[in-house]
């Protein structure tokens, strides 16, 4: 059994914000995929369903994301779980708009959803950063991320959830290069082949009409003895 965690925060207000990338790709992913119908429990919103041969729970803490741990460390103590069976979803400003990345362990980078899971289940589980850009100043950055996602920004975003719910599949059976395949093939597809342009017939060479023979036969036989 795998626990799919997507950071945000709870409420309208929030629900379209860049920091709530997280939620937008487990709601996408349970439509997607058919999972039973959210309900409350563990301080979150959770659902249950199978992606392939797994069995998956996704899971959305409702605590706001400074205390996400709380909700995610109840839920693994419930199901018996180990960090290892822990992936979470999460926005990334050191990614550019679109792109993903994988990751297992290491530190929170100052986010603040992790650091609460780092307290709570320590840092060895894994992750799935998804980029939404940086403001290109840090003083702008808390405004930045509790913003909503331009229309302009629909396009990649759009493609982004596909290629998640594409590859969650294999995210769940343990193969992260395959989701990350599958979410590249969304983002980013591969260009058609043009055909190579047939060479050019080269023009037909003009025939030049020649000018009627006028010469008698007498004068045709002294020419060919000249």
């Amino acid at each position: 059994m795998k626990l799919f965690v997507g950071l945000g925060n709870p409420g309208p207000k929030y629900a379209a914000n860049r920091h709530n990338i997280g939620f937008m790709a487990l709601d996408r992913l349970a439509e997607d995929q058919g999972f039973s119908p959210w309900k409350t429990k563990f301080q979150a919103q959770i659902t249950e369903g199978r992606l392939g041969t797994d069995k998956v729970i996704l899971l959305k803490p409702q605590t706001f994301m400074n205390l996400s741990g709380q909700s995610v460390g109840e839920a693994m103590r419930f199901y018996k779980l180990t960090p290892s069976d822990v992936v979470v979803f999460h926005d990334e400003l050191d990614l550019a708009p679109g792109k993903a990345r994988a990751k297992t362990g290491g530190g929170h980078a100052g986010h603040n959803g992790l650091r609460s899971i780092h307290q709570h289940i320590g840092a060895d589980y894994d992750r799935i950063r998804l980029g939404i850009g940086h403001p290109g100043d840090k003083n702008r950055v808390s405004g930045y991320v509790l913003s909503d996602f331009a229309k302009a920004e629909q396009n990649w975003l759009d493609d982004l959830l596909r290629g998640i719910c594409d590859g969650a599949a294999s995210l769940a059976d343990g193969d992260a290069g395959k989701f990350m395949n599958a979410v590249a093939l969304r983002v980013n597809p591969p260009k058609p082949s043009t055909p190579k342009p047939k060479p050019k017939t080269p023009p037909k060479a003009e025939v030049q009409a020649s000018e009627p023979d006028t010469r008698t036969a007498l004068q045709k036989l002294t020419d060919r003895f000249r």
